[in-house]
């Protein structure tokens, strides 16, 4: 059964945003409601990566992200603009599943380490850990300086689940997505949803 409450999706400014886009085919697919909001920073990293330009508008972002993922009609995606902190998802009284931001930048990590709300997505992401939802939050960088280490563990000891984009190479990948699934197969076990199929570990 799939709950009625939305799953926040955060799309920070770090490289590697295939795992936003593969996240986002697996949940729409089981049809889960979806709340996603990239930072500024995906604009530039869009067009570095793909040469391709996400639009500002979110009703033409909803189409993007959707056309992206390959799920045209399936599950539910409401897109938010990275200012718009007055948003629904940037109150506590808002329910939600919790949240996930992938990929997230050590940018993003620092200011949530500090407390720091800039825009739309840090806020939703300083809810979940204000009220005590699940915050999982998946970095992309090497190699991590003492710094992003410390930062990282202070939201670790804030409840955060850390995730990096780190694959596994026991099932055998095949492909770029085989890879990039097993980080996103990991990152949504943190949320306890079960959706994309991966070969799991069976023993020896």
């Amino acid at each position: 059964m799939i709950p009625s409450r939305p799953l926040i999706l955060g799309v920070s400014g770090a490289s590697g945003l295939i795992y936003a886009v593969r996240a986002l085919k697996f949940l729409l697919a089981a049809d889960y409601k979806i709340e996603l909001v990239a930072s500024k920073a995906v604009y530039i990293v869009w067009q570095a990566e793909q040469g391709i330009r996400m639009p500002p508008d979110p009703t033409q972002q909803e189409q993007f992200w959707r056309q992206l993922a390959g799920e045209e009609s399936s599950g539910k995606l409401t897109c938010h603009p990275w200012s718009d902190v007055g948003a629904t998802i940037a109150s506590g009284s808002f329910r939600t599943l919790g949240m996930v931001v992938i990929p997230c930048s050590m940018n993003t990590i620092a200011k949530l380490a500090t407390g720091v709300s800039s825009d739309l997505l840090e806020r939703a992401a300083d809810v979940q850990i204000k009220e005590g939802r699940k915050l999982v939050l998946v970095p992309r960088e090497t190699p991590f300086s003492l710094i992003h280490l410390r930062n990282l563990t202070t939201l670790a000891e804030a409840g955060a689940k850390i995730v990096p984009a780190i694959p596994a190479w026991y099932h055998n990948p095949q492909t770029v997505e085989d890879l990039v699934d097993f980080v996103v197969a990991r990152t949504l076990d943190q949320m306890d949803i079960d959706c994309v199929p991966i070969d799991r570990w069976q023993g020896h």
